[in-house]
């Protein structure tokens, strides 16, 4: 029983036990540190992977619907709500997490929900697994990394004093004001040109981003600072932001619905992901002055973690084929006593569709009517 008590006392034994328990100290001093930030990256990383899920669910909701003989509306539908309920739980985390971590750090996060719908679609709907799922997915992953790891360690307590303080800056006030103009300018082009490009909606929607993310760490911020002992509730700047946060999360989905509706989901998911995510990472640094005292090498690698994961999303969403809907059709050569016209294309003047069925009497009124002309 002497000789352990003897080798722990020679020198290299003893500056092994030394140096193990300077890395623990390190190790917890770390975890004390970044505690708070680690439990916001861990409410937005299961946010984003509960949204992922219920945007599966609610497409393997349209798929049931369309395949039944009765066609009823989606929203009769218990599993679609169930989506819905999970989307609504998942979008509750991700505002959560603001008020715990640096905005520059949860907005890019989001592609934690492109990479586990890719995912998700292979195991849950059965598509077909993409080499470009897992080369995006692997390069969103390691963006993702270096976003956690280099993000700036900033622990703020968001009280309504502070806030109003950062409203009244002349940094943001400057900010403010450039977006305003550059948004009016947009929605002039919009409105009264009628311009729909897809740069100038998502730009909009980059815009109103800002605010919106500003607004949401605010209230998160300030409930969290409440939820400690110190009401902040009872200031009239929380109501402002929360004003704030509801209107320009409409407007966002205004814009972001109509480029849906002209543009592909392919298109316009990489392109908002990177115009929404430099928005809120602009946002954090003027506003909240998130960056304020980083380092070179860790403001770099944090940009290059935004980039990896901006080229992750771009690889998961692109080549993506379209899914055909089967309309059911007839073929009309195996209509007894029906012709078909041919299988040419008509010319766009013709009075006749493509495929379309006749018979002799309309087909002579037709010949005699584009004789006559």
């Amino acid at each position: 029983m002497a000789l352990p008590t003897t080798l722990d006392q020679l020198p290299w034994n003893a500056a092994l036990a030394e140096q193990g328990a300077s890395n623990g100290s390190h190790a917890n001093s770390w975890y004390n540190t970044n505690k708070t930030q680690l439990l916001g990256v861990l409410l937005a990383i299961i946010g984003n992977f509960l949204i992922s899920i219920s945007l599966n669910i609610q497409k393997y909701a349209h798929l049931q619907l369309a395949c039944q003989a009765d066609q009823k509306p989606y929203y009769t539908s218990t599993l679609w709500w169930c989506g819905i309920s999970l989307m609504g739980l998942g979008e509750l985390g991700n505002a959560a997490a603001y008020g715990f971590a640096p905005a520059a750090l949860i907005a890019p996060l989001g592609c934690v929900s492109v990479i586990g719908s890719a995912f998700i679609s292979v195991l849950f709907l059965k598509e077909a697994m993409r080499a470009a799922n897992m080369l995006g997915g692997t390069l969103a992953i390691a963006g993702t990394y270096l976003l956690v790891t280099f993000a700036p360690n900033v622990t703020q307590e968001l009280t309504a004093t502070k806030i109003q303080n950062y409203l009244v800056s002349w940094q943001f006030l400057i900010y403010a004001i450039l977006e305003i103009i550059i948004f009016c300018i947009l929605l002039y082009f919009y409105k009264r040109k009628d311009l729909t490009h897809i740069v100038v909606l998502l730009m909009m929607v980059a815009l109103l981003a800002s605010p919106t993310i500003i607004s949401v760490k605010a209230v998160a911020g300030m409930i969290t600072f409440s939820a400690k002992g110190k009401i902040q509730l009872t200031y009239p700047i929380f109501y402002i932001m929360f004003i704030i946060m509801v209107t320009s999360c409409v407007f966002q989905v205004k814009f972001l619905n109509h480029a849906m509706q002209l543009y592909n989901a392919t298109v316009v998911v990489p392109i908002n992901f990177v115009f929404f995510t430099t928005s809120a990472i602009i946002a954090g640094i003027i506003f909240y002055q998130e960056f304020q005292g980083a380092a070179f090498l860790s403001v770099f690698m944090f940009l290059f973690g935004c980039l990896l994961s901006f080229l992750g999303v771009f690889i998961i969403t692109q080549n993506q084929k379209e899914e055909l809907l089967h309309v059911p059709y007839i073929d009309c050569g195996h209509i007894p006593g029906e012709k078909m016209i041919g299988n040419i294309q008509p010319d766009s003047n013709s009075l006749l569709s493509y495929g379309t069925l006749h018979d002799e009497g309309n087909w002579t009124s037709a010949q005699t009517s584009l004789n006559s002309s």
